[in-house]
């Protein structure tokens, strides 16, 4: 086991983009699929922000920008009144209790069906390339459709959902946000070749593959900050039937590309057994970088130590353990994440997991 000084530097305060944060731990973005009637945050979302407070940046679940984002039943949106007073129960509870909160700004693009978005619409992506596999939907799982190319015409309107979605977040009180460019969601769509077989300025060449990309990010920071601003990447997460050719060459330029905008972090979902050189990245990105891939108490340790990263975020563990800090900082035990609740239901298995003191006394 490292020393209580080796580990010191992960569960001391530190500073992201403009934030005091209380620790270098993060709590990943986790779709719970657990919000009310029209996409609606709650009280029960509420309290279950409020018991991980103590990470030293809470990443909101994947929230949609707008109807045609939705993937999945009960995801929370961010396009209307009544999502944004709700995500403002959200906010104040976490900030009650002394944390802070980045909302990630989602359109799944593909990634839907007719069922869900209604009205016999189609779900949209760079290309009309079908994904293989089933999705979730009310009406159980069904096959992938084919999306609907978006039309060249139709991006800036596109952008322009994600500029009013990241002012609406702004409304609902979270203190930065987190653009949501991974897991074969829609901007990953257009950054990656085996998606996006456009012959316009939006495909092709890497530079027009990352050209959405760069004017959402241009889109949220007429909003935010750029301290405030963090964007998310996967480079090899082949989730939902994504795959690049060269993905070392292509996430290495889009990063190069993002430095132009002196954002707060880019988070990466790191697969370190596939030969990809995640360490490029956080050598080319100019902000703080954010692991996420599995980490364990001494792995994340050793990462903050060598400086392979300067943050690292949970995902399971925090499902599982509110006070993930405080088990990481005492090498306690952890609470088992109950799969089969991960996502949709109620109370059970989201916010009734027992913080250390409970399991102790």
């Amino acid at each position: 086991m490292k020393s209580s000084e080796d580990a010191a530097k992960l569960f001391a305060p530190a500073v992201l983009g403009d934030l005091s944060v209380k620790n270098r731990i993060v709590m990943a973005p986790l779709t719970r699929s657990r919000a009310a009637a029209g996409n609606v945050p709650h009280e029960l979302n509420a309290r279950y922000y409020a018991q991980r407070a103590s990470a030293g940046l809470i990443i909101s679940e994947a929230t949609q920008i707008s109807p045609q984002g939705q993937g999945y039943p009960k995801t929370p949106g961010i396009h209307d009144a009544k999502q944004i007073a709700g995500w403002r129960l959200v906010t104040k509870a976490v900030h009650e209790q002394g944390g802070k909160i980045f909302l990630q700004l989602w359109h799944v693009g593909r990634i839907s069906h007719p069922i869900t978005l209604g009205n016999g619409n189609l779900p949209v992506a760079p290309s009309a390339i079908k994904p293989a596999g089933e999705i979730y939907t009310e009406q159980g799982m069904q096959p992938f459709v084919t999306p609907r190319a978006l039309a060249t015409e139709e991006l800036p309107a596109l952008v322009e959902e994600f500029r009013r979605a990241a002012a609406n977040a702004k409304e609902a009180g979270f203190d930065g946000v987190e653009i949501h460019a991974a897991n074969g969601y829609l901007i990953d769509q257009f950054l990656r070749d085996g998606t996006n077989k456009r012959d316009d300025a939006y495909g092709g060449s890497v530079e027009n593959r990352g050209r959405l990309l760069r004017e959402v990010a241009e889109a949220v920071l007429s909003v935010w900050s750029p301290a405030q601003v963090g964007v998310r990447l996967s480079p090899t997460n082949p989730f939902n039937d994504i795959a690049d050719s060269k993905p070392q060459e292509t996430f290495e330029a889009i990063v190069e590309q993002l430095n132009a905008y002196g954002l707060a972090y880019l988070h990466v979902v790191e697969d370190r057994n596939t030969g990809f050189d995640f360490g490029k990245l956080r050598n080319i990105f100019n902000g703080a970088y954010i692991a996420n891939g599995g980490y364990e108490r001494e792995s994340a340790i050793s990462a903050i130590e060598n400086g392979d990263a300067d943050f690292i975020a949970f995902g399971k563990l925090f499902i599982a353990n509110p006070d993930l800090p405080e088990r990481l900082r005492l090498n306690a035990g952890f609470n088992r994440p109950r799969e089969e609740s991960f996502y949709a239901g109620g109370s059970e298995g989201y916010d009734d997991y027992p913080p250390l003191h409970a399991v102790t006394e």
